[in-house]
């Protein structure tokens, strides 16, 4: 073959390589291309060994008739060397059922580690220079996306670690009320996204609930989801009313050019005079379900996403009976591909409750419902419920008659 012929040929090769190799974030299905491609384009027989633990090979992708690689095989010297002298490419001749069989053993290398190594086999007739330097681009071009799929990994970890850790363990709220919280990620191999819960004690028995989510996934999102989670629990420390709270959220958030917006729901919960006091930065609405009826979904104002600096936010006080149970979740519980979110919500408002039903298996029932486990996208998932009063709660609350940032029951919150 001419010289301006195998270069064409060499070229129009590593184009389809470009193509073929890589096309996911799954090793195995990565080696398998690379495996399919050689065969396809090189020779008759290919074969993908990794190094595994304790030096021994292990063969994870195969194309072609692999039987050419088994038969003995003695080492020649390498006739053409890896553009990287120091990685070359080895060549074998054997002996096979219709006579000689010649081999290229190409190093798959990658940031400095040796994964294993390729093999190409061919029945008659030995490889071009061409046809190897093919052969070395296809096994670095594989090692490529395989280094970059293990830093995505490394990274997606990260995120999703931080995430666990971060709302595994929310705040502990007054012994007069009953928490209970799920986090769900998408998948493992999915980026995570800024999914938050929290729960802040507050004076004279107040507890106060908090779900949230940054928009956009990934390790920033999980970065920028704890800064709001750190941001709130200094604000609600000062004892502001929910659409204060909120207001203060987003001037600090909004002074951050780099914070992405959020949308935040919250809930403060005064088990002593029996009412909840709800606010929403562009949340979803909460739900309320009793005994062992149907849920129904609570009308809140709702104000922009946090970080927005628009402001503009608004807070209701509504009653709480002890036989209720209040869900706050983010929009991955609830919104379906394709599907109107009206529709959505009312799929949850509809779950019914069994008799008896204690606040975890609240949230069982609503995630099982609801098919949480195949959600498209990150759950997170805090509801409560008031316990029955004590003596002790009862006095505490009484200091707090005169607390201005209360408002009546059923009423806009000033």
């Amino acid at each position: 073959m001419p010289h301006s012929d195998g270069l064409e040929a060499r070229l129009r090769a590593m184009e389809e390589a470009l193509a073929e190799v890589g096309t996911s974030f799954d090793e195995r299905e990565t080696w398998r291309e690379l495996a399919r491609f050689v065969f396809r384009t090189l020779c008759d027989a290919a074969a993908v060994d990794l190094t595994a633990r304790g030096g021994r090979n292990e063969r994870v992708a195969t194309a072609g008739a692999t039987d050419l690689l088994d038969g003995p095989a003695t080492e020649i010297a390498p006739a053409v060397r890896a553009l990287d002298e120091g990685h070359p490419v080895h060549a074998y001749t054997g002996r096979g059922a219709e006579g000689s069989v010649h081999v290229l053993s190409v190093p798959l290398l990658g940031r400095g580690e040796l994964y294993g190594r390729l093999l190409a086999a061919r029945a008659h007739g030995g490889f071009s220079d061409h046809e190897t330097a093919t052969l070395h681009f296809a096994a670095r071009l594989a090692c490529m996306h395989i280094g970059h799929a293990r830093r995505l990994a490394a990274t997606e970890k990260v995120a999703l670690d931080l995430q666990r850790a971060l709302v595994a363990e929310p705040g502990r709220p007054h012994p007069n009320l009953e928490v209970a919280s799920r986090y769900l990620p998408v998948g493992a191999r999915a980026l995570v996204g800024g999914d938050w819960f929290e729960t802040v004690r507050l004076h004279f028995g107040r507890t106060l609930l908090v779900v949230g989510d940054v928009m956009g996934h990934g390790l920033e999102a999980a970065v920028d989801m704890n800064a709001y989670r750190s941001l709130l629990r200094d604000v609600a420390s000062t004892d502001l009313a929910p659409h204060r709270v909120l207001r203060q959220l987003d001037a600090l958030s909004a002074a951050d050019d780099s914070r992405r917006p959020a949308t935040c729901l919250i809930v403060r919960v005064d088990p002593a005079r029996g009412t909840a006091a709800y606010a929403s930065a562009g949340h979803l609405p909460p739900a309320v379900f009793s005994g062992d009826g149907p849920g129904r979904l609570l009308e809140v104002p709702v104000g922009p996403p946090l970080g927005t600096g628009v402001g503009g936010y608004e807070a209701v006080a509504l009653p709480l009976t002890p036989d209720q149970t209040i869900l706050l979740y983010t929009d991955g519980l609830v919104e379906r591909r394709g599907e109107d979110i009206d529709t959505s919500l009312a799929r949850l408002a509809a779950l019914r409750m069994s008799a008896g039903a204690g606040v975890a298996d609240v949230v069982d029932a609503v995630c099982t419902g609801l098919d949480a486990q195949h959600a498209e996208d990150d759950v997170a998932v805090l509801a409560a419920r008031l316990r029955p009063r004590t003596p002790h709660v009862d006095a505490g609350a009484a200091g707090e008659a005169g607390d201005s940032a209360h408002a009546g029951t059923g009423g806009p919150i000033g």
